[in-house]
């Protein structure tokens, strides 16, 4: 190789060391002008712009008035008033609004009825029952009613008892009759009746002048038996419980109102009931009573409606779907419950801006009724809420906005980081 030519070998590789700095220089100012951290910016222009508050990058719902850190240990970033809610819109094509069905629906300033949709249970109707204790100690002779459930009519021979303390006053009663004092005679039937005889016993008693060793006792009502605590040869007390009767004719519906609902429901509000074994078929009735304390278990309040059940349809223990028309609110802003979106930190909608548009909205939401809302803060009266589709929508807005928060403080730490050249990483 001549002298020459390596002469010009060396020049040629001077000229391209140049330039590859050169073009370093140019791409280092280049990512400066970009990420807008030039030298020659004053260093409090940032600090001019008004910060309305301090979000977490992965949670745009969760929000301060300081920086701080998020639930998640990352540094909380700031939100400009410049900036408020642009994190949070979305831009959609319109012809992939109509493709995914997107439905939205006028805010109305409308009257709700209060109306509580709840579930409950058939119950004995306890003005319909009685309990049968004995008036003395005996034991059962015999028993007429076999198990639970058995109907019996008003007068029938429930069971016979035999209690030394009832023949004894038996045999008083008869002594009496046979002095002929009148006195004796009045006390000693008073003692029978004490204990439990009937008026017709104790006539027929006197009549026939014959001590009944085994006493029957005789249902008072209409009824099935409800509960049956005997058997033969069993010795009771008066505090023994023998058997409890229920007559169905007339039962009551037991509804669960929950705790922020107590102050809605008012003695005589229409309602409605529904059972699942009686489809189609609506029971109407009202709100007999309402219990003035709450369920310490699951707080909510009790609430009694009575129907008559003369051909026994409802049986206790029955769940029924329970509606109850608790009267009108206030007109107010309302919207359809679907456009809802609830989170564990707060509640919004997607707003429809025309064109494609969405912005996720905060509101404040009052009282509900069926399919509809009220919303006390947040929205006006002619805006138009999504109903279908609002939750990919608001998906979509939220990891666009924290993204877009990420993207702000990525620059933030990547200002204060040095760069490194192609030389110095390898």
């Amino acid at each position: 190789m001549t002298r020459k030519m390596l002469t010009i070998i060396w020049i040629s590789l001077a000229l391209g060391l140049g330039g590859c700095s050169q073009d370093r220089q140019r791409g280092t100012d280049a990512a400066e002008t970009a990420d807008g951290s030039d030298a020659t910016a004053p260093a409090g222009a940032a600090g001019e712009r008004e910060i309305l508050y301090w979000v977490a990058p992965m949670d745009p719902g969760y929000r301060r008035d300081k920086p701080g850190k998020s639930p998640m240990g990352m540094d909380l970033v700031p939100v400009y008033a410049d900036e408020a809610g642009a994190g949070d819109r979305l831009e959609i094509d319109p012809v992939m609004v109509q493709n995914l069905g997107v439905r939205t629906a006028e805010v109305q300033r409308e009257r709700l009825w209060r109306r509580i949709d709840t579930v409950g249970y058939v119950d004995y109707n306890e003005n319909y029952i009685s309990h049968i204790h004995l008036r003395t100690d005996g034991w059962i002779d015999r028993l007429y009613v076999k198990s639970d459930g058995e109907r019996v009519q008003k007068g029938d021979v429930l069971f016979e008892v035999y209690s030394r303390e009832l023949v004894n006053a038996q045999e008083e009663y008869l002594q009496a009759l046979n002095t002929g004092n009148a006195g004796l005679k009045l006390a000693s039937h008073e003692r029978l009746q004490a204990l439990g005889m009937s008026p017709a016993q104790i006539d027929r008693l006197g009549r026939t002048r014959k001590v009944e060793q085994r006493v029957a006792y005789h249902a008072r009502q209409d009824g099935i038996v409800a509960a049956l605590n005997i058997r033969e040869g069993m010795y009771v007390q008066p505090k023994t419980e023998v058997m409890t009767l229920a007559d169905l004719s007339s039962v009551w519906l037991m509804a669960d109102v929950f705790e922020r609902q107590a102050d809605w429901v008012e003695v005589g509000q229409p309602a409605e009931v529904r059972l699942p074994y009686l489809p189609g078929e609506v029971w109407e009735g009202e709100v007999e009573f309402v219990y003035p304390t709450l369920d310490a278990r699951t707080h909510t309040l009790k609430v009694r409606l009575r129907f008559d059940n003369l051909q026994e349809r409802l049986k206790p223990d029955m769940y029924a779907d329970v509606r109850i028309f608790a009267g009108a609110s206030e007109p107010g802003l309302v919207i359809p419950l679907e456009a809802l979106i609830r989170t564990g930190e707060n509640e919004r909608v997607i707003l429809a801006l025309g064109e494609g548009r969405f912005s996720a909205r905060e509101v404040v939401s009052g009282i509900e009724s069926g399919d509809w809302v009220e919303i006390r803060r947040g929205l006006a009266e002619g805006d138009r809420v999504v109903t279908s589709g609002q939750f990919l929508i608001d998906s979509e807005a939220s990891i666009r906005g924290a993204l877009n928060r990420l993207d702000a403080s990525g620059v933030s730490e990547h200002r204060d980081q040095p760069r490194m050249n192609a030389n110095e990483r390898e």
